[in-house]
């Protein structure tokens, strides 16, 4: 018998892979945050399907989400970025990255790192939540309009109340899988504070 996941998944192999591997898993690695947290970004008016397409393109045209590179990028870099179709060809989407890269490399330098700044926002410690049905899952909550708030102070953009809760789920700063779902209950077990 299959294994019941999350209705969101799908029968698509890339989703099903992202779901059953990756979302809800906690992420402590700086990259991997601005990874997330540009891919979030990206999707604004998109399906995650479409940005998991473009996750590679990312990877490329980004040079591995290498912040100090990607800070130092010019208007001119960005006018190239708009031309390459691997990735969201969006004006303001690719000149937020930049500029969030910019904001990402100062929160490394007050906190130490951007993990020690994410994860203050849920105490040190995924939040499990229980959800019998998908239709129950908030698209924002009170933590995700907190760290909105805070990063919009902090100069980021594409990072609205609920672009920070997709973040925070894929990151596994909260468990949303449902209950019904086969990784719930792994995500559950393995999840133990920082």
């Amino acid at each position: 018998m299959p294994e019941q996941r999350c209705r969101w998944a799908g029968n698509n192999p890339l989703m099903i892979a992202y779901h059953d591997t990756e979302w809800g898993v906690p992420v402590h690695d700086d990259n991997k945050l601005f990874e997330f947290l540009t891919l979030e970004g990206a999707q604004a008016g998109l399906s995650w399907q479409t940005i998991l397409n473009k996750r590679e393109g990312y990877r490329q045209a980004f040079l591995g989400f290498d912040l100090d590179v990607i800070s130092r990028f010019t208007l001119e870099d960005e006018e190239k970025l708009r031309q390459n179709p691997e990735i969201v060809r969006n004006r303001q989407k690719i000149s937020s990255t930049v500029s969030n890269a910019r904001s990402f490399l100062a929160i490394q330098e007050e906190f130490g790192s951007f993990n020690s700044y994410l994860w203050r926002f849920v105490e040190n410690s995924p939040i499990q939540n229980g959800w019998q049905h998908w239709k129950e899952i908030p698209v924002q909550t009170i933590e995700a309009e907190q760290l909105s708030k805070d990063l919009k102070k902090r100069g980021f953009r594409f990072v609205g109340p609920t672009i920070c809760y997709a973040f925070m789920q894929a990151i596994g700063m909260v468990n949303d899988h449902t209950i019904d779902c086969f990784r719930f209950q792994e995500l559950s077990r393995a999840q133990k504070p920082i």
